[in-house]
């Protein structure tokens, strides 16, 4: 293997070896605790523009699935980072996308953990300078970019594309609706509900979203937000986000219902959360390890969202009675 470099902003550089394309990459470094499902993390939407490690050891154990068990059509991963891999370069190449193995993950965990995440760059080839993938729209990016139906319930949804993972789809499907999954930036057709979907950035980038939002908020059906969509939701009706130190990426994230001692755990990926609730809405899950605000819900409109995601993929199922939540205002 080629020797290649992992540089970060506070000038840390860290020597390793490259597998997958053989090119240098820059964008945010970011960490994920999850012991398996690498294959739906690195084909989730909302990874794109992040450089992503993982802190389990051994990454590859079980291969690379068929396409149609991805959340995609893709690697989005700008890098990864591995202690030990199998299987992963054909695929990573195929994508050209650079990975990195170095000898102590854990270590470089616990500079994310302490310092929060850096933007970085994977050096094989030739220098970069690094991006910073924040101050960019990345939604639009990852989003479709023409309006498909699926399914021919009577209830009709329609999924905002902020860069969905597939099983958001397939998870409605199973509740016989149609579904009409439409752009990020496109108008909402007539309907009986929307869900927002998850996506990458900061949410504060993804305006036109934010603007069709504030015209949903005039009607009075359902609406549903999943991660991005739960940050897009709050702004939208008058809310506030912010970046979070180091972000939640996983699959063990406990969230507390509010009002009881119910504990979920959840699948979760994002650098952004709700600061300021907006008028008229109530929390309706905690982070239970930072006291994070994990979802919202409104008074008396049928308008709610939640930060991780309930279609998992990976992860715990523990929370897809969101979707019969939603559903059951339609």
């Amino acid at each position: 293997m080629t020797t290649a470099t992992l540089i970060l902003t506070d000038g840390t550089k860290i020597v390793g070896q490259n597998f997958g394309a053989p090119h240098s990459q820059g964008g945010e470094v970011v960490f994920t605790t999850g012991m398996v499902g690498y294959p739906e993390s690195l084909t989730d939407p909302s990874y794109c523009g992040q450089i992503l490690l993982f802190t389990y050891p051994l990454i590859g154990n079980y291969d690379v699935p068929p396409s149609s068990a991805w959340e995609s059509h893709r690697i989005w991963t700008s890098g990864v980072i591995v202690s030990q891999f199998l299987r992963l370069d054909p695929w990573l190449k195929k994508f050209n996308v650079p990975g990195i193995v170095i000898p102590d993950t854990r270590a470089l965990t616990l500079k994310l953990r302490q310092h929060g995440v850096m933007l970085g760059k994977i050096v094989i080839d030739q220098d970069i300078p690094i991006p910073n993938p924040n101050q960019t729209n990345l939604v639009a990016q990852v989003s479709t970019t023409k309006k498909t139906t699926h399914g021919n319930g009577q209830k009709h949804v329609v999924l905002v594309d902020c860069g969905a993972k597939k099983n958001i789809l397939r998870s409605l499907l199973t509740h016989h609706l149609k579904v009409t999954v439409v752009p990020w930036n496109s108008d909402i057709p007539n309907c009986d509900g929307v869900v927002i979907s998850n996506g990458p950035g900061d949410p504060l980038q993804a305006t036109t979203t934010i603007a069709t939002i504030k015209k949903l908020l005039h009607h009075n059906f359902p609406i549903l937000g999943i991660c991005l969509g739960n940050q897009l939701l709050a702004l939208a009706a008058g809310g506030t986000t912010y970046k979070l130190k180091y972000g939640h990426r996983g699959q063990n994230q406990p969230c507390l219902l509010e009002n009881t001692h119910r504990c979920f755990l959840t699948t979760q990926n994002h650098g952004f959360a709700i600061d300021k609730l907006p008028p008229g809405f109530t929390p309706w899950f905690t982070n239970a390890n930072d006291r994070t605000n994990e979802g919202i819900r409104h008074r008396s409109k049928p308008w709610m969202s939640v930060q991780f995601h309930p279609e998992a993929c990976p992860g715990p199922t523990d929370t897809q009675w969101v979707f019969d939540e939603f559903i059951k205002y339609l």
